[in-house]
C-alpha cells in the first residue's frame, strides 16, 4: 500500500507492507470559513468579551497601536487577515495615523526574523508601510509586570508594551504541553524575555500540562496571568485545518477567544483510540510544521501517544532549516544516550533548549524511533535519533512483527492528539 504524506513543501510517497493493517488517523473534516475577510470584519464588529475594534478606538483614542503576529514556525492567513485590519485601525487613529502603528513579529527565543522571513511572514503593503520589530528575545529592552503565582517574571518588550493599544494575532493549535496555542501566548511568549519564557515552560512537569488541556493546565493558566497583567487590549485568533484553512475565526479579550476557540480546535483535532498500534507513521505536516528538527519533535511526541510501550514511529521531518537550535544542539551533543541526557536534565533544573532534549528524550526511551529528513545521517545520531529510508524500514518493522502489525498513519501529527475513546 502506497501513502503519499506531507513533508516539507512537498510530499513524500512510502510503501507499506501488505501484511499489514493500515489506519489513517487524521484531523476532523471541517467547512472552511467562505470569506476570510468577511469573518473578521464580523468578528471584529462583535468581539468577546470587549466592545468592537471601533468602539474601542472611538472611547481610547489611542496614538500608539502595536500588533504582533508570529514567526513563519506558525503558519497564519497574514495576507488575508492583516491587510483589513490595519485598514480599520487606520480609520480608528485617523490623523493621528501617520507612524502610530507598529507590527511586531513574536518570535519567543527564535532567531529573529531576517528580511527575507519577514518578507514571507507579511504582506508586501503592510512591510512597505508601517515599521516592523522582529523580537530579539537576547537584546530587546523590557518591561516588567511584576510575577504571576506560579513564579514567572512578566518582563516584555518595551515598544510593545508602550502602545497604548495591544493586538495579538494568532492561531489556537493543540501544543504538547501548554494545552492549546492561542490567547495571550503570541505576547507572553513572543514578545517575552528569556526568563519570561523559560520560567513558564519549565511548569510543563507539573501535573495537567498536557494537550488538550485547557482550564485546569498549569502552563496555560500561568500564560493567561501574565497576559491579564500586561493588558492585552484584543485578540484576532483562529482555528486552521489540516491545509491551513482557516475553519472558525474570534476576535475580542485573549481568554474569551481562547476558550471559544479551544472547543472548535478540540474537535477538529482531537482524535479518540481505543486500542493502540504496533507502528506509527508520523508526518509533521509539512512546512512550517516541519521547518527544523526542533519543532518537529512536537509531532513526535503527540504520535507517541498513539502507539503501544515498546512499539516502532517513522518520523517524516524534511528539516530544511536545519536542527533550528543551536542550544539544544550544543547540550544533546553532550551525551551518548538520552536515558543520560534525562538524568543530566532532571538533576541540573529546567533550561530553554535543553528541554527540548528532555522532551525527545522521553520518547526515545520508551520507543524505537526512525527518522526520515534533510538533515545529516551524522547530525540526527548526535541528537540520538537515527536516519532511515521509510519504506525499507517499515518492511523490517512488520517483518519482525508477529500476526498482523496495527500500523496508523497520522498527516498531521504535529496537531493531532489522542484521548480514550
Amino acid at each position: 500500500m502506497d501513502v503519499q504524506l506531507k513533508y516539507g513543501s512537498g510530499k513524500i510517497t512510502i510503501s507499506i507492507p501488505p501484511r499489514a493493517e493500515v489506519t489513517l488517523l487524521e484531523p476532523a473534516r471541517v467547512p472552511p470559513l467562505a470569506d476570510l475577510e468577511a469573518s473578521l470584519a464580523q468578528a471584529l464588529d462583535r468581539p468577546r468579551g470587549c466592545p468592537s475594534l471601533d468602539e474601542l478606538l472611538r472611547s481610547r483614542r489611542p496614538r500608539t497601536i502595536a500588533v504582533v503576529v508570529p514567526d513563519e514556525t506558525r503558519p497564519a492567513p497574514l495576507r488575508e487577515i492583516l491587510p483589513p485590519l490595519v485598514r480599520r485601525l487606520e480609520q480608528g487613529l485617523g490623523p493621528r495615523a501617520e507612524g502610530g502603528l507598529t507590527v511586531f513579529v513574536g518570535g519567543g527565543l527564535h532567531p529573529p526574523a531576517d528580511a527575507q522571513a519577514l518578507a514571507r511572514i507579511l504582506p508586501a503593503e503592510v512591510l512597505a508601510r508601517f515599521p516592523v520589530i522582529a523580537h530579539d528575545a537576547r537584546r530587546a529592552p523590557f518591561r516588567d509586570y511584576g510575577t504571576t503565582r506560579r513564579g514567572t517574571p512578566v518582563r516584555i518588550h518595551e515598544a510593545f508594551a508602550a502602545a497604548e493599544l495591544k493586538i495579538v494575532i494568532g492561531q489556537v493549535d493543540p501544543h504538547q504541553f501548554v494545552g492549546f496555542t492561542g490567547g495571550a501566548k503570541g505576547v507572553v511568549i513572543g514578545l517575552g524575555s528569556p526568563e519570561t519564557i523559560e520560567k513558564n515552560h519549565s511548569l510543563m512537569a507539573e501535573p495537567h500540562a498536557w494537550v488538550g488541556l485547557l482550564e485546569e493546565n498549569p502552563v496555560r493558566q500561568d500564560l493567561d496571568e501574565a497576559g491579564r497583567r500586561i493588558g492585552i487590549d484584543f485578540a484576532v485568533n483562529f482555528v486552521l485545518d489540516a491545509d491551513r484553512r482557516a475553519v472558525a475565526l474570534e476576535a475580542g479579550l485573549p481568554e474569551e477567544v481562547l476558550r471559544r476557540l479551544a472547543g472548535v480546535c478540540a474537535r477538529v483535532y482531537g482524535v479518540g483510540l481505543r486500542e493502540k498500534f504496533d507502528i506509527v507513521v508520523a508526518s509533521c505536516g509539512g512546512y512550517p510544521k516541519d521547518i527544523c528538527l526542533y519543532q518537529a519533535q512536537k509531532g513526535l511526541n503527540l504520535a507517541s501517544q498513539a502507539l503501544k510501550p515498546g512499539g516502532h514511529i517513522l518520523l517524516l521531518a524534511a528539516s530544511p532549516q536545519g536542527v533550528g537550535d543551536d542550544i539544544y544542539f550544543d547540550y544533546v551533543s553532550q551525551f551518548t544516550s538520552p536515558e543520560e541526557v534525562i538524568r543530566d536534565f532532571q538533576a541540573g533544573g529546567f533550561r530553554m533548549g535543553a528541554h527540548k532534549a528532555y522532551l525527545f528524550g522521553r520518547t526515545l526511551v520508551n520507543y524505537d524511533v526512525a527518522v526520515c529528513s534533510e538533515l545529516d545521517p551524522g547530525i540526527l545520531r548526535t541528537c540520538h535519533l537515527r536516519a532511515a529510508d521509510p519504506t525499507r524500514v517499515l518492511a523490517e518493522w512488520v517483518e519482525a512483527l508477529p500476526g498482523t502489525p496495527r500500523v496508523a498513519i497520522i498527516p498531521n501529527a504535529n496537531t493531532t492528539y489522542f484521548y480514550p475513546a
